[in-house]
């Protein structure tokens, strides 16, 4: 029992000296941390000895409170401390004497039974910790202070500085007992994250001091003992006197430091200037077919580069001034991105790319001028050389949006343009007929010109500019890619674009980005080839043109478009051509056999795969009728001498003979929207209005989803969550026409197209992954080897090779490297640009900032 009762004991002394005395080591730490930080050199002498005062005071207080409250503990309150903590307090228990039974035999026997069992329990006997929480006594935490404060003093002080305290002068006739000294320091300029030299330890030794490093002395001894002189800081008249006990100056130039006296010295010190940074472009400009730009460069400085910006101005000079461009452009100040810096690492010598798309920009793909400036911490900048080029943007080729982005870039060039834009898309909509694919672009155009020409009455201001340059841009996009339904529709446009991109020279970017579209509209419209046709005699989905039919495999199609790229990399644009129009006679006559299914009867995938392409024309078509109504009411409230604008063949408004458009202004009502077959909800026809149409083919999608076969896999459940959407999107699009919001209805039903498409195609990729047993689409009813295996370099719809464990799968991934590489960069860019961000949440930036340090 000795050693626990004894340790329990010295436990209960530091319970209670804790309890007594922790104000009296709080003040002491709070007391002693400026001294360590050496305070009292810096501050008034007054303001020293009232501090000490203060400190000593409380302490003294502190000492008399906590020897009132202290009491020493005993050895037998340390024996009953862990008596308490036994079972049945069994060290009591042995020094009890029997009461009851003394004499008897038998009770004897059981007491003496009794006490060795306490004696047993004795031998699990422990010491016990003192309680030191000092929670109740301290609420406010003034001990964890005490002891932070001296912590950092001792991080950023020394305790040889306390000893300076008895060297404080009381009077200026006072001299420290040790006799002259001095300390001195030469401290760089942050940015340089250059350490700090101690000048007692370079004693003889030539300094080399970065522009600008701050030199601090300190004099101990009676004044005249030392002095200081110099020659690196330049000072003339404000220069302190020589024997100041205080001494702090920047270093301007080379020169010689010395202090004269006991221990004094002499330093050569040689001020490294510092250099002004630079910046130069590291390449050429590299632009994707969307027009999102790339343009390396290259920063180097002595210490590193804080920031940067790229300044982008029109060259006037060379551009060709026809056309709406005669006109004086309106004043617009320069572009001004800033340079992307390296958020970890050096930047001394560092680089980068400017990333950025100025697609939408009014200088897009015009002359422009290139310069890139950046700025050191000292606030000297480098500029790099004027670079002309044309500021890169998204380029069009389908001929209606090529004309609407002119005149777009014209009316941002100059408001005075708005005539002659006005006039100019009056023209292009002459015959809508002939050259909008559907009502939904012309109807935009419409709107928008009618907007304009609203606009100039009252005189175009430039938030209406900027509105309806927008509006513009949209419809570009819209019919540069198309809103088709029909796999074939799109595979003809990509055809379209790509021979357009040879006749206007386009890069090899384009290039590469046309190529991917078309290969990605073959494959969906072989795949709807494979299973929408309907088997027929001859097996073809043409009809008979008394050519020799044969089987094209996916293989042939894919070594002919890479002989169609190839040549247009080389610039044989000619022999492109007739590949091109080669290509297109080998899909008219192509035939796709459909393997099983022969027998005239679709599957179940197949009639889910027809009834959602009948819900997307049916939803389009419903979309369409939901943009005219609101054209037409916006047509009532036009002057009425715009009225013979209805009449056929004016202004651009289609006639008679079924052309889009047609109507009395009060909404195409003779339309009846289609809700398919088979379980796919009742009829919703014209005589409905347009909530009815859209609730009816919500029931129906509901009703398809339910009937959907039963497939597994990624691509399954991406096409089921795909349907979800687009069935809220339907649910968002008939509260929106039911309460008489056309706008936000006509936003919801494209929603809802999109989250068909995406459903389709989903499905469609369901289907070929659990198909297993049947031919590959495209490739006729050649399917591989006799023994099973998929022959050499054959490709799946995708345009992948094939893998080696069955007739579908691939051993590649979906993007190549670069495409990867290149998302990857989007994504950096995109963290970064947020991180730059401080109106953010610290919680997001810190997030930011740990995703950025990682990768």
């Amino acid at each position: 029992m000795r050693r626990p009762i004894t340790l329990t004991l010295a436990g209960l002394w530091g319970e209670r000296l804790t309890f007594a005395f922790w104000p009296a080591w709080t003040v002491g730490l709070l007391g002693i941390a400026p001294l360590v930080m050496g305070w009292q050199d810096r501050v008034p002498q007054a303001a020293a000895w009232g501090f000490a005062a203060l400190v000593l005071l409380a302490l003294a207080w502190a000492l008399w409170r906590g020897l009132r409250r202290f009491r020493a503990p005993s050895r037998a309150e340390a024996t009953a401390r862990v008596d308490a903590h036994l079972p049945g307090r069994p060290i009591s228990a042995l020094a009890d004497d029997q009461a009851i039974g003394a004499g008897d035999a038998a009770s004897e026997a059981v007491w003496r039974t009794h006490l060795q069992r306490m004696a047993e329990r004795t031998r699990a006997a422990r010491a016990v910790a003192p309680n030191l929480r000092l929670a109740r006594a301290d609420p406010y935490g003034l001990r964890y202070i005490a002891l932070l404060v001296f912590v950092v003093a001792l991080l950023f002080g020394s305790l040889l500085r306390v000893g300076t305290v008895v060297e404080t002068r009381i009077g200026d006739t006072g001299q420290i007992a040790t006799g002259p000294a001095w300390e001195g320091w030469i401290e760089p300029p942050a940015y340089t994250g250059k350490p700090t030299l101690y000048l007692a330890d370079l004693e003889g030794e030539t300094i080399r001091a970065p522009e600008g490093a701050l030199i601090t002395l300190r004099l101990y001894g009676a004044p005249g003992e030392v002095s200081v002189s110099e020659s690196v800081s330049g000072r003339t008249g404000e220069a302190a006197p020589a024997t100041e006990l205080q001494q702090s100056f920047e270093v301007t130039r080379s020169g010689t430091l010395a202090i004269s006296g006991a221990r004094g010295g002499t330093w050569d010190v040689t001020m490294v200037p510092d250099a002004a940074p630079e910046v130069a472009l590291a390449g050429p400009v590299e632009v994707e077919a969307s027009g999102e730009m790339a343009q390396p460069f290259r920063a180097t400085d002595d210490h590193g580069v804080l920031a940067g910006e790229a300044r982008i101005t029109l060259d006037m000079e060379a551009i060709d001034r026809r056309h709406g461009l005669a006109a004086d452009p309106d004043p617009r100040e320069p572009l001004v991105v800033d340079l992307p810096m390296p958020i970890s690492g050096d930047r001394a010598d560092f680089e980068e790319s400017l990333i950025d798309d100025f697609s939408q920009h009014p200088w897009a793909n015009l002359p422009v001028t290139l310069t890139l400036t950046v700025e050191d911490a000292v606030g000297q900048s480098g500029t790099s050389a004027p670079e002309q080029m044309r500021l890169p943007g998204r380029r069009f080729f389908q001929p209606v949006a090529k004309a609407v982005i002119e005149q777009r870039r014209d009316l941002l060039w100059a408001k005075a343009n708005a005539p002659r834009v006005a006039r100019v898309l009056r023209a292009i909509s002459y015959r809508p007929d002939e050259i909008f694919d559907n009502e939904t672009s012309y109807l935009r155009l419409r709107v928008t010109l009618r907007s304009l020409e609203a606009e100039m009455e009252g005189g175009l201001s430039d938030a209406a500019r900027d509105e309806i340059a927008q509006a513009l841009w949209d419809l570009a996009v819209l019919l540069e890619e198309g809103s088709l339904a029909d796999a074939r529709d799109r595979l003809e446009r990509a055809q379209e674009r790509l021979s357009e991109a040879m006749r206007n020279g386009a890069s090899d970017e384009e290039i590469q980005e046309l190529m991917n579209e078309m290969r990605e509209a073959m494959d969906d419209y072989m795949r709807m080839l494979a299973e929408n046709a309907e088997p027929a005699e001859d097996g073809t989905d043409q009809p008979d043109t008394g050519q020799e039919n044969r089987q094209v495999t996916q293989n042939e199609l894919d070594a002919l478009m890479d002989r169609i790229q190839e040549l247009m990399e080389e610039g044989r644009m000619a022999e492109a051509q007739q590949l091109m129009d080669q290509l297109n006679r080998m899909m008219e006559n192509m035939r796709v056999t459909r393997g099983e299914g022969g027998d005239g009867q679709q599957s179940p995938g197949e009639r889910s795969m027809q009834d959602l392409a009948e819900t997307l024309r049916d939803q389009q078509q419903l979309n369409d009728d939901a943009f005219r109504q609101l054209q037409d009411r916006f047509n009532q409230g036009q002057q009425q001498g715009q009225q013979g604008d209805q009449q056929p063949g004016q202004q651009g408004q289609p006639g008679q003979n079924g052309q889009p458009g047609q109507g009395t202004g009060q909404g195409d009502t003779s339309r009846q929207g289609r809700t398919g077959e088979g379980g796919r909800g009742g009829e919703a026809t014209g005589e409905g209005s347009l909530a009815d149409r859209q609730n009816a083919l919500r029931e129906g999608l509901n009703q398809l989803r339910d009937a959907l076969p039963g497939l597994s896999g990624e691509a399954a459940d991406r096409a089921g969550e795909a349907l979800g959407r687009a069935e809220d999107a339907m649910e968002g699009a008939e509260e929106a026409l039911r309460g008489d919001d056309m706008a936000e209805a006509i936003d919801r039903q494209s929603e809802a197209m999109d989250a068909l498409r995406d459903g389709m195609r989903n499905l469609g990729e369901s289907l070929a992954e659990n198909r297993q047993d049947q031919p590959q689409q495209g490739q006729g009813s050649r399917q591989g080897r006799a023994d099973g295996r998929p022959e050499p370099g054959r490709r799946d719809p995708l345009g992948r090779q094939t893998g080696n464990s069955g007739q579908y799968g691939s051993d590649e991934t979906m993007l190549g490297d670069e495409d990867v590489y290149r998302r990857a960069e989007e994504l950096l860019q995109e963290l970064r640009d947020r991180s730059s961000d401080q109106q953010r949440p610290d919680l997001e930036l810190d997030y930011l900032q740990r995703l950025l340090d990682r990768f």
